[in-house]
């Protein structure tokens, strides 16, 4: 989406660096309820091979509340077509 405020949903890929963690909180508030949050990812999920980096924050749900974790370096297109459908009910 062009903006946060069109968007249903927020799909984070990465871990969260220091640089990036206001960011994320601003764009979290922008979008408007009801909202999900989908972290993509080992590194969404737990920082994977960054953890403990310099200039990493934290994983997702460390900054944001995160609805879906999806596991996975990469994660299979399957459980993220799965992990979609259980977030929709779909």
């Amino acid at each position: 989406m062009a903006s946060p405020r069109h968007a249903d949903a927020l799909l984070v890929t990465g871990p969260v660096t220091r640089n990036m963690a206001e960011p994320l909180r601003r764009t979290y508030e922008a979008v408007p309820a009801p909202k999900a949050v989908v972290a993509v990812g080992d590194c969404a999920r737990n920082c994977g091979v960054f953890a403990g980096a310099y200039g990493v924050a934290g994983a997702v749900r460390e900054v944001i509340p995160v609805d879906v974790e999806i596991a996975g370096c990469p994660p299979r297109p399957e459980a993220i077509v799965e992990a979609l459908r259980k977030l929709t009910g779909r």
